[in-house]
């Protein structure tokens, strides 16, 4: 209701900036008409036309802007409460059944399973606000060291297997044949990236999982890393706009999937800050999607 409150809202904003422009274009035609030997005032008019014009355009431009930034604010908060009441609603319900009744052991291990991963949950939601938020700092990068990308893409493929309980044959990562592609940066935040990209890549790839991963040298300055999953895609006026902040593709089965919309306005913030570039490609609904991580190699590093 208030997502729709707010439409409505900006199609009256858009309605009256469009009569307001036609009205100030009729007016000032029309003086325009009757003084035309006042060559003065003619041109003071014309100039106050484009500021009028120029303010109501700007105005309109915002309220839009303000009307979708608050929509995506609702949305996350949304997602955001979800995620966390609801791991919190279920390790409530696991502790009161293991307090109030006697409950076998094999059935008591598999409860401390269970609120260990809703657990894991919230503490994944909270991590995700709070690099979000750190995102937005011009901090430089504290902990740097050598990275072999090889090595790093290893781990984040074993670690998002193990999470989804993956067969080998799930994720395939062939490790570049020629010397190790090397890069400096923050291990952690690199790590964060790309599992956050497998993670996303498993996730939207509906029943059939299959991701693949390459990394090649650009050139003798830039690494790049190729993540292709076979999903539900991204359509092209969406391929930018996902890297926003609170950012969700307005799918059905997009939203049908557990999220905040920070991700990937996380992943973009670290590649950054590490003199990287990340892109998107996808053909569209159905036809899977890549994502493309740019990092500078160390210098001599082929």
């Amino acid at each position: 209701m208030r997502v729709a409150s707010r439409r409505k809202a900006a199609i009256v904003f858009l309605v009256l900036g469009i009569c307001l422009v036609a009205l100030t274009v009729a007016l000032n035609v029309g003086w325009i008409l009757l003084n035309l030997q006042q060559i003065a005032l003619l041109v003071f008019g014309i100039v106050f036309f484009a500021i009028i014009i120029t303010g109501l355009v700007l105005n309109t431009i915002f309220l839009v802007r303000e009307i979708r930034r608050n929509e995506q604010h609702d949305a996350f908060l949304n997602a955001v409460t979800h995620e966390l009441k609801t791991p919190i609603a279920s390790i409530r319900l696991y502790l009161e059944t293991l307090q109030t009744r006697d409950v076998a052991e094999e059935k008591r291990r598999e409860f401390y399973g269970v609120m260990l991963a809703d657990t894991n949950r919230l503490l994944n939601t909270v991590e995700q606000v709070l690099k979000a938020s750190r995102a937005r700092e011009k901090n430089l990068l504290l902990n740097i060291s050598e990275i072999n990308l090889a090595e790093l893409l290893g781990e984040c493929v074993e670690r998002v297997k193990t999470r989804y309980n993956l067969s080998d044959d799930s994720i395939s990562f062939a490790p570049p044949t020629d010397a190790a592609i090397k890069v400096s940066g923050d291990f952690d935040e690199l790590q964060a990236v790309f599992t956050n990209l497998l993670d996303n890549a498993v996730k939207y790839s509906g029943e059939r999982i299959k991701v693949s991963i390459a990394v090649k040298s650009l050139n003798e300055k830039i690494a790049v890393v190729r993540i292709k999953d076979f999903g539900i895609g991204i359509l092209p006026g969406d391929l930018k706009r996902i890297f926003k902040r609170f950012y969700r593709v307005p799918s059905p089965q997009t939203q049908k999937t557990k999220g905040t919309g920070l991700g990937l306005f996380i992943v973009r913030s670290i590649v950054k800050k590490h003199g990287g570039r990340i892109s998107a490609e996808s053909r569209g609904d159905g036809t899977g999607s890549t994502f493309i991580v740019e990092l500078p190699k160390i210098n001599g590093n082929r």
